[in-house]
């Protein structure tokens, strides 16, 4: 499986914005998840302050924070019990201090603005990565394709 490459970097003129966000989200984690929560929401704040018309720069920096680990936490199964960490929407909300219809708002615009979904592996955990079915498909020409299945031609297997 190859691996997933993110970056930090951030325009000079969103430096700001990007600190106070990472600062909020690196706070939250180090009290209520992990540092692979840590690591992913900074390169999706990184990410949204790369946009071109970044939707970062207005609004509260805490709802964005809030919202960034809201998205995450979907993609990763926070809210489910059988996972580790956990935590419901309403406690994330509540521990920033986000109301969760502007959280959930905020978090529609970061996934629609990254293209995200449930399982996403560039946004997900190591931890579920190796689980994950959509690591092990790939478009060839139109087709969706499962890669430990794939052939190179008639009957050969790829190993």
């Amino acid at each position: 499986m190859a691996k997933i490459t993110r970056t930090k970097s951030v325009p000079q003129n969103m430096r700001t914005i990007y600190d106070t966000i990472v600062g909020l989200t690196d706070h939250f984690c180090r009290d209520h998840l992990d540092d692979k929560y840590r690591e992913l929401a900074q390169h999706m704040a990184a990410a949204l302050c790369r946009k071109r018309t970044s939707p970062v720069t207005s609004g509260q920096p805490r709802t964005w924070a809030c919202a960034i680990i809201y998205v995450l936490g979907q993609i990763n199964f926070l809210s489910d019990r059988s996972t580790k960490p956990y935590m419901t929407t309403a406690e994330l909300c509540t521990a920033f201090g986000v109301g969760q219809s502007t959280a959930s708002a905020k978090a529609r615009v970061i996934s629609q603005m990254l293209n995200t979904h449930q399982l996403d592996p560039k946004w997900s955990l190591p931890s579920l990565l190796d689980a994950n079915p959509l690591v092990w498909m790939a478009e060839v020409n139109g087709i969706v394709v499962d890669l430990p299945y794939a052939t190179r031609g008639p009957g050969d297997r790829i190993p």
